[in-house]
This record gives structure tokens, sequence and C-alpha cells, in this order.
């Protein structure tokens, strides 16, 4: 790092790799944290200097370090002085949790260390967020855990399309759907890390090859080749036969439906405010009449749904009591 340094001033090698006393190497951990954060701090002003007093929007993520800690990253997206959008990365802090409080203290102490004023927020985005809902985490999960399981390897992805093969052909045989070309090109898909419109491809994939995937798990619960493929496999049937799986499936399949057009038309490089500012609108529309009219035709299409795949569908006039 010394080395390199000095390809690039003559000062460093003059006075650090040339003219220095032999025991002052300035390789021990702490001179080479010190030397990162001198560099860090230089770059942080100038960031700082290029923004002024332009307003901003704040841009956070949440991830983890390679010590496993939690860390919260912020990035800063303006348009400088010239009239171009710029997007900085402007700063990153461990955090204890990443609950709404802590964020907002954490974002509220870097703002005032740079000197950034809170009132040129103009617009705030967080990563995430509808994973604060424990249910809706797990289910995401659970998601996951079983594409990777029926994806796992081309024996099972072709078990997968003959079983939904058969399936169409026989929905087509009984006038259910219509034959159409590429009806049968399908897959899971699996949920992307940052994409929603990936996590929204990946439930609908699912809806559209529950019965096959049900089969395949059945297969490997019989005829896996270890315990723990066996085992990952009947948890996952088990799940895929349970009401409450297929009950948030449905669920997040018709607010993802309402968002995934926004979503997408949020993520182009090029923006027509007009037209974004309209599909917010629209969205927030949709999801309140959701909220407000969308209960009984929601609970029939699961109920629907349930009984086709053979689910258990529970009373809901019963009692019900919550586990812990």
């Amino acid at each position: 790092m010394l080395e390199l340094l000095a390809s690039y001033n003559e000062q460093v090698g003059a006075l650090v790799l040339d003219n220095a006393p032999q025991n002052a190497k300035y390789i021990s951990h702490q001179i080479q944290k010190e030397i990162l954060h001198v560099f860090a701090r230089n770059v942080q002003s100038s960031i700082r200097h290029e923004i002024g007093d332009a307003r901003f929007c704040l841009i956070i993520d949440e991830a983890r370090d390679e010590s496993r800690r939690e860390q919260m990253a912020l990035v800063i997206k303006f348009v400088d002085r010239s009239g171009f959008i710029r997007e900085r990365f402007l700063d990153i802090v461990h955090v204890k949790d990443t609950t709404a409080l802590t964020l907002k203290k954490e974002i509220s102490f870097i703002l005032s260390h740079h000197n950034l004023d809170v009132q040129n927020i103009r617009g705030q985005v967080y990563d995430g967020a509808t994973r604060e809902i424990s249910d809706v985490h797990t289910f995401f999960q659970n998601l996951i855990f079983i594409i990777n399981i029926v994806s796992a390897s081309c024996k099972r992805n072709d078990e997968l399309r003959a079983f939904q093969a058969a399936t169409i052909e026989h929905l087509v045989d009984i006038c259910e759907i219509e034959m159409d070309k590429g009806v049968n090109q399908v897959g899971l898909q699996r949920p992307g890390d940052s994409r929603w419109s990936l996590h929204f491809k990946s439930i609908c994939s699912l809806i559209k090859m529950y019965g096959a995937t049900c089969l395949v798990l059945e297969n490997i619960t019989l005829d896996g080749s270890t315990y723990s493929q066996r085992g990952d496999a009947a948890f996952s049937f088990k799940l895929l036969m349970s009401f409450d799986f297929a009950f948030i499936l449905h669920i997040m399949k018709n607010v993802m439906g309402i968002t995934d057009v926004l979503c997408q038309a949020l993520q182009q490089k090029c923006q027509d405010i007009l037209n974004a500012i309209h599909l917010v609108t629209t969205t927030k529309t949709l999801i309140q009449k959701l909220r407000d009219d969308g209960w009984e035709t929601l609970l029939e299409e699961i109920t629907s749904f349930c009984k086709h795949q053979d689910i258990e569908v529970p009373d809901m006039d019963t009692c019900f009591s919550s586990v812990g």
C-alpha cells in the first residue's frame, strides 16, 4: 500500500520509504487504520463540498460485514451545481439493531456529523421494509428454501416440467384453460435480494406450478439419496400443504401485483416524473381499495385454491389462539 502511494507521491517515497527510521515501517494495524481514516475523511469532505446547500435524497440500506455485524450504509442523491443528478456514498456505521428508532437516531447523527440540514431532505429510500413483518419475512425464507430444493438439480427441474406438462394437459382436456404457445415454458423463479419484481415473479411461478412442486417434493421425500434431502423435502411439502403458507402467498401476490408496475417504473434510468407521481397515486388508491373492500374476494380466491390443492381450510368462525 505504501509503495503504491509512493508511486503517485514523491514525498511519500522520500520521507517514508527512503528517509524514515528503520523501525518506522508504518505497517501496523493501528497505523494502517489511521491512514484509511485520513483517506475516508478527505473523500467525505470532498463529497460534502460537492453537495453544498443542495436539496438531497437519502438512500439507506443495511448489510452485514465479514464479522456478521449489522451495518448501515448511507448514500446521498442530489443535483450538483451543473444540474446533473449525482449519487455519492457518504458514510457507513455499525448498528446494534435496525429498528425505526435506532435508524432515525443514526441518520440524525450522520447528517449532523457532516453538517447536512435535515430540512434539505426531499426523499428517503429504505430497503427491506416489508420484512419487518415477521410472518412475511418467514414466508420469503421458506419460499427460497422450497425453490432451492426443487431446483437443486437438472433431474428435479425435468421432473417439475414433466409434472407441469401433465397438469396443463389435464386442464386443457377438461377445458379449464386453452393451450397456448409457450404455456409450458415456465420454471420456478428464485427471488432476488434487492429486486421486488423478482419476488413477485417467484410468487406467481410457484402458484402456477404449485401442484407440480408438491409432486416433486413427494418424490424426493420417498427417493431422496440422503436423509437430509428427504427431511428437507418433507418439511417443504408440509409447508406447501399448510393454509398459512397458501394464505400469505396469495396476499403477497395481490399486494405485489399492485406495486409491481410502480417498482418497475421507478427502476428505469430515464424517469418521467409526472408518470411516476401518477403511478404512486394509483398504487396508493388500489392498496387502500384492497384493504377496504378486498377481503371477501381474497378469501374466496384462497379458499378455492386450497380446495383445488387439497389443503385443509380452517373454520373461520372458531376461536383462534396464537402460540407464544
